[in-house]
């Protein structure tokens, strides 16, 4: 009867275990161990032994998947699950461990050797009575790594020292893994002394650092779980460790000077990754002397050495990533017995435990990115850059006070033809690579200009997934350090020289679409300032066009314009910017769209692939393209001009409705702007049937006919801008006010026509209100404010060529009152 109570007993203990411990993560590991052992037979877990060693877990996914723990190989055990044994003759372990008190259960688990020193120090009676005890019970193998003059010791003063001992390793209440909550902190049984608990999500439960490999064994006055060390008393904290630890003095020094050390004699958890003086002296001494004279690299320094959470050795069974109290983060990983950090063997010791945290010391010191030069947050992929900043002299000019943004080429942008260059003309380009001011990624901004320490203004431009500057796009790494920014690039910075009209001036390759561009009227817009994208077909897209063809386009001028600017767009488009693989819609000048993906690095529009891409212009980028582009869904309804297209575009079927005609483009796409200075122009309508004559007073007249009939240029005036800015100038904020107009030119009709004349003196006066008495074609002219009615044949004379004698313009308007001037920025 007795024997069925405690069956009965046990079976509830471990069921309402169960149940409540469905939340921690020592219980789900376990879980799981039990899922995958499931074709082993009931109650059977299955668990990971490192290969050559004793160690063994219940594992987690990504363990078990890969097969191993840090680093190394595992076997897979099947074990019965705590709490559970086998039967002779029956599959897997259907049977419930006998319960007993905790001196009788120590020899359940396998821990003899605790049972044996609980016996010799008079501590048995005590486990065996009444009560509720948690004892964390060393393995037999603990003892056995136990410094042996601490085992002497022990067993030399069993009923003192070794009583005290165990007695540090119980609680006086019973406490589940589902019990031991990550931070918590238990009272020992032994003079008070502190328990600091950490239960870890990859289900790793420790005490002091000593991992739980068997828990929760169930007695009847309490619970036993193994443990893989012999705990020693903690009382100390970090700051008293580090203050009388001689081997610790070089950051000592450090925590001392930069006001960090007292943390570390908070309460808290801990953990420190601490450089020995060894460490320490391998450290260039430029590098460590500019360090310790900088507070606030000092600072950063050591607070990258700690950790706000408590990482025990036993706990790390592959690489994680965690937060320093510097802000940056550490990845602290395992390699077989060995810790690393960021990937490096350099734990020589581990697992030294303080009331408020863990000790590991390391033999190299950890320099965050924040207390590095600007120059020296170069990695692997940037050496080549960094290496010809300070051959060519560029490292000296970036002072530890300065601020500075470098935009470094990965080594692969540097070909052997780069690096042949003269030094003279390399130092230009590298010089465009650094800018004068600290940027950090997210305060670049689409539109943004930097000025570089060579003198040049690099554009920004932001797509959705990329950010450019000029031809070359950014990718993942930048950092910030004391005194700036690094950025990574794939390729070397190229900043703009020239217009697109300019670039397609200066390449034979373009002559055939440069001539029709000029012939569209169009040469003006590529001049001037703005943001576009150009597809631009090179001769060999013509190939097979005759003259003929090529005047019968030139006579459609409307036709020619749809065509062309079907290969416009609006913005700056870098190739690198799209996200590869994925199309990209732009809407064109001529209304169409264009279908734009990045595929293999390669640029594809409309399914056509850039032979060339990303030639940066001033006012834009060209794309090389080498077939001509048409909108697919836009009809031909000329015979002629079919002929000519199907002889350069066969990649699409051409639509023909006969009679359709193109809709007309007004260039009223781009915009000029106005910035007023003190001087206003001088301009008054008449009626359209007679022509006007525009005299605009500043410095030598110049007078423009308009004839009748023309269409002229159409000047619409919008409301005037006031915007204030703040321009960073060699470093310092200042605050810009700029006053804008804008105006749109609405161009149509024949070439307007410019003609310079001499104001004249009284004769002309004379001559020109004899003039006035006839019915002609009426102009007005404004000389000194006075209106005054000319002939337009006689207007022609005098413009073309009649002699008259020349004086020196007057200045100054009816009145005194001085002209404001009018200054054209275009846009």
């Amino acid at each position: 009867m007795k024997s069925f109570f405690l069956f009965t007993f046990s079976t509830f203990l471990l069921s309402a275990f169960e149940q409540a411990a469905a939340s921690a993560h020592y219980d789900k590991i376990l879980t799981h161990s039990r899922i995958r052992a499931r074709d082993q037979g009931p109650n059977v877990c299955a668990l990971q032994q490192v290969m050559g060693t004793k160690k063994k877990y219940f594992s987690t996914c990504r363990n078990w998947y890969q097969g191993a723990i840090c680093g190394k190989k595992a076997t897979v055990l099947y074990e019965c699950c705590p709490g559970y044994m086998k039967m002779d003759g029956m599959r897997g372990c259907p049977a419930v461990a006998p319960i007993d008190h905790v001196y009788g259960t120590l020899g359940i688990v396998g821990a003899t050797s605790t049972q044996h020193y609980s016996d010799i120090s008079k501590l048995r009676e005590e486990i065996e009575g009444r009560g509720s005890f948690t004892f964390f019970a060393p393995s037999n193998e603990a003892w056995e790594q136990l410094n042996s003059e601490i085992h002497r010791n022990l067993i030399d003063n069993v009923n003192i020292e070794l009583y005290n001992a165990l007695h540090h390793h119980m609680v006086n209440k019973r406490m589940l893994t589902k019990d031991l909550k990550n931070g918590m902190t238990l009272v020992s049984m032994y003079n008070d002394q502190k328990l600091l608990i950490n239960h870890y999500p990859n289900g790793v439960v420790t005490v002091n650092c000593a991992r739980v490999i068997h828990g929760n064994q169930i007695a009847t006055n309490g619970v036993v779980h193994v443990i893989d060390r012999v705990l020693t008393a903690v009382g100390n904290t970090i700051q008293d460790f580090i203050e009388v630890e001689d081997d610790l003095s070089s950051l000592r020094a450090a925590a001392i000077t930069s006001d960090v050390l007292d943390i570390l004699g908070r309460p808290g958890h801990y953990t420190l990754f601490a450089p020995t003086n060894e460490a320490f002296e391998r450290l260039p001494r430029g590098i460590l002397e500019r360090i310790m004279g900088d507070k606030v690299a000092s600072e950063a320094l050591v607070k990258f050495h700690i950790l706000n959470t408590l990482q025990c050795s036993e706990a790390i069974t592959g690489g994680a990533v965690y937060e320093t109290l510097e802000g940056n983060t550490v990845e602290v990983g395992c390699d077989g017995e060995s810790l690393t950090v960021n990937g490096v063997k350099m734990v020589k010791r581990k697992d030294i435990v303080t009331s408020n945290g863990v000790i590991h010391l390391i033999d190299k010191v950890l320099i965050p990115d924040s207390a590095k030069q600007v120059i020296e947050l170069g990695g692997d992929q940037q050496t080549t850059f960094t290496d010809l900043v300070a051959q060519l002299g560029l490292a000296s000019s970036l002072r530890p006070e300065g601020q500075y943004t470098l935009l470094a080429p990965l080594n692969g942008a540097f070909s052997d033809d780069t690096l042949r260059m003269d030094q003279r003309l390399l130092k230009k380009i590298l010089q465009n690579h650094i800018i004068k001011v600290k940027v950090g990624l997210n305060e670049l901004y689409n539109g943004q200009e930097l000025e570089t320490i060579g003198g040049k203004l690099l554009r920004v431009f932001v797509y959705r997934t990329a950010v450019c500057i000029e031809n070359s796009c950014m990718v993942r790494g930048s950092k910030e350090g004391r005194n700036g920014f690094i950025h990574i690039f794939r390729q070397i910075i190229n900043p703009a020289e020239k217009t697109l009209h300019e670039m397609l001036r200066n390449d034979k390759r373009f002559s055939v679409f440069l001539s029709l561009v000029k012939a569209a009227d169009l040469d003006d817009v590529l001049s001037r300032p703005g943001q576009w994208t150009l597809f631009v077909p090179t001769n060999d897209a013509f190939k097979g066009l005759t003259d003929d063809d090529k005047d019968i386009l030139i006579r459609d001028k409307n036709a020619l314009r749809n065509i062309l600017l079907y290969h416009l767009t609006q913005g700056v488009f870098i190739a690198s910017g799209f996200e590869p693989g994925v199309t990209n819609i732009l809407k064109t000048i001529q209304g169409g769209k264009l279908y734009l993906k990045t595929v293999n690095d390669t640029l594809v529009v409309n399914e056509l692939k850039s032979r060339e891409s990303d030639l940066m212009a001033t006012n834009g980028v060209i794309h090389v393209i080498d077939k001509l582009l048409y909108p697919a869904d836009l009809p031909v309804g000329n015979d002629q001009l079919l002929t000519i297209l199907k002889k350069l575009i066969k990649y699409i079927q051409i639509k023909f409705v006969r009679d359709s005609t193109f809709k007309e483009i007004p260039l009223t796409f781009y915009k000029i702007n106005i910035i007023e200075s003190n001087v206003q122009p001088i301009i008054r309508k008449e009626d359209p049937s007679i022509t006007q004559l525009t005299k605009l007073i500043e410095g030598e007249p110049e007078f423009k006919i308009v004839r009748e009939g023309e269409t002229i240029t159409k000047v619409i005036h919008g409301e005037p801008i006031i915007k204030t800015y703040t321009k960073i100038i060699d470093g310092r904020p200042v605050e810009v006010t700029e006053k804008k107009v804008t105006e749109e030119r609405i161009i149509q009709g024949p070439e307007i026509k410019y003609t310079r004349i001499t104001a004249g003196g009284s004769d002309n006066e004379e001559k020109l209100k004899k003039l006035l008495e006839e019915e002609v074609t009426k102009v007005t002219k404004f000389i000194e404010g006075d209106g005054h009615l000319l002939e337009d044949e006689e207007i022609k004379r005098l413009l073309q060529g009649a002699p008259v004698r020349k004086v020196q313009p007057t200045k100054r308007t009816q009145g005194g009152t001085a002209r404001r001037r009018t200054r054209l920025a275009y846009s």
